[in-house]
């Protein structure tokens, strides 16, 4: 069950775009806060051609640049990341949404430049000069590293502009796309088809009483089937030694009060077990490629028979998706 929730809870994580940039927030104030402590402490002195050694009000202008300067370019690349988002969901489908989501190079874009920001905040409010009523402070270590944030930030910024431009490209799409459908079907068929032995028939072990006496148990949600924990299923039935039929899929929109699986024998079910198959179903208001083989499949679809209507009429984006297929 735990595999199971972490891989939900990882796939939200992973398709959001607050996750990676709050980590670089929080990377930048740490590390906003230990050259700080090295300035104060003096244990680090740098006397390169290419460290800071200015006074406080250039520290200052430096600093307030880098920061304001970070801010618009910030704004620039979400505009930028939206306009990709709308040209995607009208070009290629809202389900093809969920790729441009998990991008990582455009969520580290924006972390890069936050972290930026941040860091030059609060360097900032540390920086005292001689007629400011406190005792002289130009971490000069702090503003050097600030500074070098700003130069990695403008190589950031060159590689979204280009990053931006390729993503949105229907072969880019079209090969994540599969690639994704070629990782669930390793991940969910690790074997080969048609190898080994055969397995053993387990039919005949059924009761033949199974379809008239057999319980089911309803869902207490509505939404997609995203995921069923296989093991916690096998330890119930095992527990209670239950049969255990199941009467959906990932990937189906389940309502609530509808068939999740059918118990044999019907006398052995209760509220605890209930509630206990019904957390080993997780269910979400979207469909994923977690254990959903046809999510993929229907998004190379989505693509193709989009490429095919007569106001896009562009067959050979329908042929690459039947290539992928």
């Amino acid at each position: 069950m735990k595999n199971v929730k972490l891989g939900k809870l990882w796939d939200e994580l992973h398709s959001s775009y607050w996750f990676i940039p709050t980590l670089m927030a929080v990377a930048a104030i740490a590390l906003a806060f230990t050259m700080l402590t090295l300035d104060r402490t003096g244990k680090a002195e740098i006397n390169y051609w290419w460290s800071y050694t200015g006074g406080a009000d250039g520290a200052r202008s430096l600093l307030g640049a880098v920061a304001g300067s970070m801010v618009s370019v910030c704004a620039t690349a979400f505009s930028i990341t939206i306009v990709a988002l709308q040209l995607a969901a009208s070009s290629f489908g809202p389900r093809l949404l969920r790729n441009f989501m998990q991008d990582t190079g455009n969520q580290i874009v924006l972390g890069t430049f936050i972290g930026t920001f941040i860091y030059c905040l609060l360097v900032l409010r540390t920086i005292h000069g001689e007629g400011d009523g406190y005792s002289l402070f130009v971490p000069q270590l702090s503003v050097t590293g600030g500074t070098l944030l700003a130069i990695i930030s403008i190589g950031v910024l060159i590689y979204f502009i280009h990053h931006a431009s390729t993503i949105i490209q229907a072969s880019y799409v079209i090969q994540n796309v599969s690639t994704d459908l070629d990782s669930v079907i390793e991940r969910l068929f690790p074997q080969k088809i048609g190898r080994g032995k055969p397995e053993q028939d387990v039919t005949s072990s059924i009761p033949v009483s199974f379809e008239e006496e057999a319980c089911p148990i309803r869902a207490s949600g509505t939404g997609y089937l995203q995921a069923i924990d296989d093991e916690e299923l096998i330890n119930i039935a095992c527990k209670y030694n239950l049969l255990v039929r199941l009467a959906t899929r990932p990937g189906k929109f389940v309502v609530k009060g509808s068939d999740l699986v059918m118990v044999f024998p019907e006398e052995r079910v209760n509220a605890k077990l209930v509630k206990q198959i019904n957390d080993a179903f997780i269910l979400g208001i979207e469909r994923n490629e977690q254990q959903d083989i046809e999510f993929p499949i229907d998004q190379l679809v989505e693509i193709a028979m989009r490429a095919l209507s007569p106001g896009i009429n562009d067959p050979f984006t329908a042929t690459r998706c039947i290539d992928h297929q």
